[in-house]
């Protein structure tokens, strides 16, 4: 059940005794229990996927084209607008949907930086994960209109596109695309099996309801949906079972499923998760606890968030966050733990060695002195040797040279993986003193250096003089730490505005790290 009939139940249409509820979570809830009480034999929901919601914080070039709404969305209407149709169909955003494609496949040159930098952390992306690409091969791209879905055709066969030219770009949108049902049959006749080749599936409307493809395996969200229901509604065209019985010819008993798991990839995160909280609670009426509510669905639909920095998973609790607030106290937390907020690279380091006093004040964070008094130097030495050994002697390196190299490059990256845990351990500081002051008007730079000083001190246990200096020397990434400033002032007025208290009532300007924006400002981010 998951658009008609729950309009009919959201309108009060029928009486308790005419509804018999059968949801996507009592599904998977039966396949779950059917596996666990019957190991043995063939599960009758064994096909039915499981959904992921995976949701991705746009960079801030990109949101600055096209952010609106109470929580500066990510409009993805106004970003994926286009003219004209067929051949002559082109974005108004052409070249800001050309990074997005590059950011969809992990090749978006600004963010290459920040990849390195999180290592092991960095967000998987639909068609640059290793693990989500088999779930790529049939993917349904939902888009705002007929002319943005022929101009997502043209800008995919254009050259720089190559990586997407492995896939059957199917355009099923217009007149030409044939009406209602009648635009199934070239689709299904494309994709055929599904196993020989891959394809995109184009639309702004058609085949969104009452309509099975087995092999369509992700759905990507790009056009603005304001009711839960026609959001689920489209989404679950990606839930049918793909799978085969009997496989071999030999065993009835035997079912071989080819979808396990589908996914729903959606690029405005608030707006997603407050579709995903309002479905929820929709779906269970006489639950009082809406967190409770939400809590069941997503037992069953996992949800994954990317707010520019990391990916993680997140719960009831966290999605009733975002839907309120705009973000999650989970992901607020992390932008203070993300590696992004500051820099440890040979230039940083070598300018705080140089520095007798900047080496002085990092030795006055805390945890750092025991890292040791020369472990900058070591760094710096020892990264640098190993990259100039690695370029002179290249593949004439004896046996003895590789493995001490080695060990020396483990050894420097352990001690630089160090000195940034200690530098963001310092980070995480920063809300603590935000909480405690009130002078949301000025720059956190401003209150620190110029307002609160002594209370910095006390609550970061570092002075004024050796915070400014480590601003200058680069220490602490300017960027990222603005989007973490207001990703907190953000989550605090939410909350606080949920209970009834505007305590900034009039405020027309906010302090981000060291810029101020208007509070009215579309390009928040």
């Amino acid at each position: 059940m998951s658009g008609t009939p729950f309009k009919a139940l959201a309108t009060g249409e029928f009486i308790e005794e005419q509804i018999f509820n059968w949801t996507y979570t009592d599904e998977q809830r039966a396949k779950e229990n059917f596996a666990k009480k019957y190991p043995e034999k063939l599960n009758p929901y064994g096909a039915l996927p499981q959904m992921r919601l995976l949701t991705y914080q746009m960079p801030d070039e990109l949101l600055a084209i096209a952010s609106s709404g109470e929580f500066d969305e990510f409009d993805l209407n106004a970003f994926f607008a286009a003219t004209d149709i067929a051949d002559k169909a082109e974005f108004k955003h052409k070249n800001d949907v050309q990074k997005w494609l590059d950011i969809i496949r992990g090749a978006y040159a600004p963010t290459q930086v920040d990849n390195l930098k999180l290592g092991a952390q960095r967000p998987p992306f639909p068609y640059s994960d290793v693990r989500l690409l088999p779930h790529m091969q049939h993917s349904f791209w939902f888009l705002p209109s007929v002319a943005s879905c022929h101009a997502m055709a043209n800008l995919l066969a254009e050259k720089q596109n190559a990586f997407f030219h492995k896939y059957k770009v199917l355009t099923v949108a217009g007149t030409g695309a044939g009406i209602g049902l009648d635009a199934l049959p070239p689709v299904r006749k494309a994709i055929g099996s599904g196993h020989e080749s891959g394809s995109i599936t184009l639309s702004c409307g058609k085949l969104t309801t009452g309509v099975t493809v087995p092999q369509w395996s992700s759905i990507l969200m790009l056009r603005n949906l304001k009711s839960p229901e026609t959001y689920f509604q489209a989404a679950f065209r990606v839930q049918s079972p793909w799978s085969q019985k009997n496989p071999n010819g030999d065993n009835p008993n035997e079912e071989e499923i080819y979808k396990p798991v589908a996914f729903v990839f959606d690029f405005a995160p608030t707006r997603a998760l407050r579709q995903l909280s309002d479905y929820g609670i929709g779906l269970s009426p006489n639950e009082s606890n809406p967190e409770k509510a939400v809590e069941d669905l997503v037992s069953f639909l996992p949800v994954l968030a990317y707010d520019g920095s990391r990916m993680v998973q997140i719960d009831a609790g966290g999605i009733l966050d975002m839907a309120m607030a705009g973000t999650s106290a989970t992901l607020l937390a992390r932008k203070w733990e993300s590696a992004l907020l500051v820099n440890v690279d040979n230039d940083t380091l070598r300018r705080i060695l140089d520095n007798e006093e900047a080496l002085r004040a990092v030795m006055n964070i805390e945890g750092f002195r025991s890292l040791g008094d020369n472990v900058i130097e070591t760094v710096i030495n020892k990264s640098e040797k190993v990259k100039e050994t690695k370029k002179s002697k290249g593949e004439d390196l004896t046996p003895a040279e590789k493995k001490e190299l080695s060990a020396e490059e483990k050894e420097y990256k352990s001690k630089r993986k160090q000195i940034q845990e200690k530098l963001i351990k310092f980070a995480t500081r920063i809300p603590a003193f935000m909480y405690l002051t009130d002078f949301r008007e000025n720059t956190l730079q401003d209150v620190i250096t110029k307002i609160e000083a002594e209370l910095f001190k006390v609550v970061t246990g570092l002075s004024v003089e050796d915070f400014n200096l480590l601003v200058s020397l680069n220490v602490f990434n300017s960027s990222h730490m603005n989007q973490a400033v207001f990703a907190f002032r953000r989550y605090e007025d939410a909350s606080l505005s949920y209970t009834g208290i505007d305590s900034h009532q009039g405020l027309t300007h906010i302090g981000l790290y060291d810029t101020v924006v208007a509070k009215e400002d579309d390009s928040w981010s």
